[in-house]
């Protein structure tokens, strides 16, 4: 099952300290918007997103029909039918795409360790 690309989205208290605390591990800002407070920065093909007062808890992100420089995807798995898949296998998602719609969607699943999961098509 092909996820798409794939990052970790942490809650962060202070958005500027922990931007700096990435720098300082080779990271650079990638994409985002301060004033929203969120910013998406990349080590190499390594990415993480930094979201202060957004939500609680980190989350694991895979973008369907991304590579992992947020560049669309000629051929991809649609996050609908990859709810379907996870469905059938028994993962009931938490927040789910609507099966009728085409286009940006996404669903949340969450671990048996209460990890959420986050499968966010922006194509």
């Amino acid at each position: 099952m092909e996820l798409g690309a794939f990052s970790v989205s942490l809650a962060v208290r202070d958005i500027d300290a922990s931007k700096a605390f990435y720098e300082k591990l080779g990271f650079a800002v990638f994409a985002g918007d301060r004033s929203q407070n969120w910013l998406i920065m990349k080590n190499g093909p390594h990415a993480i997103g930094l979201f202060q007062d957004k939500f609680e808890g980190n989350i694991l992100t895979f973008n369907p029909g991304w590579n992992s420089d947020a560049e669309p995807l000629k051929e991809f798995t649609d996050v609908r039918e990859l709810q379907r898949r996870l469905k059938e296998n028994g993962v009931t998602p938490v927040a789910e795409a609507d099966e009728d719609s085409s286009g940006p969607a996404s669903l949340v699943i969450v671990d048996p360790d209460g990890n959420t999961i986050l499968l966010d098509q922006h194509v």
